[in-house]
């Protein structure tokens, strides 16, 4: 989902980080666990009714790929994030534990959309919920850059800043698949393949260094 970041100094051993990291490990592997959750074909079938069965399991085996691989670039985003951070504050911890409580909420959004995918409401909360977890790791990454990078012209800084835009682009993405999907389910779905060809622009974009003020 997004590229590799600069080398910069982590925090991993300090110990209110350590603890953010492996409660934020914990709530991810619990998430990632639970999308599959619902995908399931009953036992005792004939052959025809295995295979309607097995086909009816497609969309939620969809549903699931989908937002593994989503969250496997939250969870790299959320460890990156975290392990370069110098030092824990209020605002910070409260910022992470509102994303931390939406990747737990996720395979809700994930199990409506595999069950109703042709319902506007369904399309519309899984957007809304990747929407707002972009937008939490964004802020977070906003928030930080200054404590991470006191250098803004350094390679580090620039690609926390490439990072920042590129987050910032997927919350616009499915931000504007919301009334989308009410308009046209489907569209608004495929719209979301829009992240990748934005993700890699701006990850090959040369961005200036700022000046130093």
């Amino acid at each position: 989902m997004t590229e590799p970041a600069a080398q910069t100094r982590t925090h991993e051993n300090a110990p209110g980080v350590a603890r953010l990291i492996a409660l934020s490990d914990g709530i991810y592997a619990i998430a990632m666990t639970l999308l599959v959750i619902d995908v399931a074909v009953p036992a005792g079938l004939n052959d025809a009714a295995f295979h309607r069965a097995l086909s009816d399991e497609l969309p939620s085996l969809g549903a699931f790929a989908l937002s593994f691989t989503l969250l496997s670039g939250f969870w790299r985003d959320h460890r990156r994030i975290l392990a370069s951070l110098p030092v824990e504050s209020f605002v910070i911890t409260e910022l992470i534990l509102l994303g931390l409580g939406l990747v737990a909420l996720l395979p809700f959004p994930t199990g409506l959309l595999a069950e109703y995918a042709s319902q506007p409401v369904a399309v519309a909360l899984y957007a809304g919920a990747m929407a707002a977890i972009h937008a939490v790791h964004t802020a977070l990454l906003l928030l930080t850059q200054r404590q991470v990078h006191p250098t803004p012209t350094s390679p580090a800084a620039v690609a926390r800043r490439r990072l920042t835009a590129q987050l910032g682009s997927s919350v616009l993405v499915f931000g504007l698949s919301i009334p989308l999907a009410f308009v046209n389910t489907d569209a608004a779905m495929w719209f979301w393949v829009a992240v990748v060809p934005t993700h890699f622009v701006l990850g090959r974009f040369p961005r200036r260094p700022v000046p130093t003020p």
